[in-house]
């Protein structure tokens, strides 16, 4: 726990490709704080160009922790992040700084807030063994199976959720109790009774594509075709959340030579701008409390504008 709660926590978050880095950096200065990664991709130092994690010139202005950390190979977790961001926080908190966390994973910021669901650790031939199932199955079988002995949590996943529905597999088959026995114990809280403010972007979803769509060949242009390249090479699990990032399969296709390199791009541009359609709804549906809502882009609001 914290050993004190006098400091307010920030959040600065919004959908991918607004730019929250440029305004987190000011903001940052002005309160003389500390910047925490809320991105779940940006954890891993294998995925510095497809992330868009924040360039080194962009990290030396200003204290930034939690980027580029984690090893591909390692299936870093929302429980992961939750208990690494509370030991940033603890130590910030001894030095009298501000927290800024600056993503948009809302299931993670969500998760810091509210509390997450104490689930067992999975051991890895239960990770390993619910692929090779699914596999051998098919997800229409995989998932009848799961409706025997927990029907419950089908009710709040998508159908097509084969990551979800391996770990749903997984924690029955390892512990012997399913999902949503797990789920109906208390949660762990992280930030119980510690004040924060959430400042949320939603810009105009056209201009966000358009973003979307730029950054995406400027990726591909300043190396991600390398980038993928060296995942490859490391011959990891393609269920490692890694390697589901966006445009991470796309250009793995491409390579495969399973596609053209434009192909790669207009998919690579698609799968990020579902992902962007996704973050808009689950912020306009959450029930988190927003301190302050812009509908522009992070770069264009003067940094006195948020209400601290």
């Amino acid at each position: 726990m914290l050993n004190n709660l006098n400091q307010t926590i920030y959040f600065i978050t919004g959908p991918t490709a607004i730019g929250k880095s440029d305004l987190a950096i000011r903001f940052a200065k002005k309160v003389n704080g500390v910047i925490i990664n809320a991105d779940s991709m940006q954890v891993y130092s294998n995925l510095k160009i497809l992330s868009a994690r924040p360039k080194k010139k962009i990290i030396d202005k200003v204290n930034h922790e939690l980027y580029g950390y984690v090893e591909g190979n390692e299936r870093y977790s929302v429980a992961n992040w939750c208990n690494d961001v509370l030991k940033i926080i603890d130590k910030n908190e001894k030095k009298n700084l501000p927290s800024i966390l600056v993503g948009g994973t809302g299931m993670y910021i969500e998760s810091l807030i509210k509390g997450l669901i104490e689930m067992p650790s999975i051991p890895e031939f239960y990770k390993k063994e619910s692929g090779k199932v699914l596999k051998q199955k098919g997800l229409k079988n995989f998932t009848k199976e799961i409706l025997l002995f927990d029907p419950k949590a089908l009710n709040s996943i998508s159908k097509n959720d084969s990551s979800r529905l391996r770990r749903i597999w997984e924690i029955y088959k390892s512990t012997g109790k399913n999902y949503s026995y797990w789920k109906n114990k208390n949660n762990k809280k992280f930030l119980d009774n510690f004040t924060f403010k959430i400042f949320l972007f939603i810009p105009p979803r056209d201009k966000i594509y358009l973003n979307i769509n730029e950054r995406f060949i400027k990726m591909i242009n300043e190396g991600a075709l390398d980038e993928v390249k060296k995942l490859k090479n490391l011959k990891l699990d393609k269920s490692l959340p890694i390697m589901k990032a966006h445009g991470v399969p796309e250009i793995l296709n491409y390579l495969e030579n399973n596609s053209s390199l434009e192909e790669c791009i207009i998919r690579g541009q698609q799968v990020t701008r579902n992902y962007a359609k996704r973050q808009l709804t689950w912020w306009r549906s959450s029930t988190l409390p927003i301190h302050q809502v812009f509908d522009q882009f992070p770069n264009q609001i003067d940094e006195n504008l948020i209400k601290i």
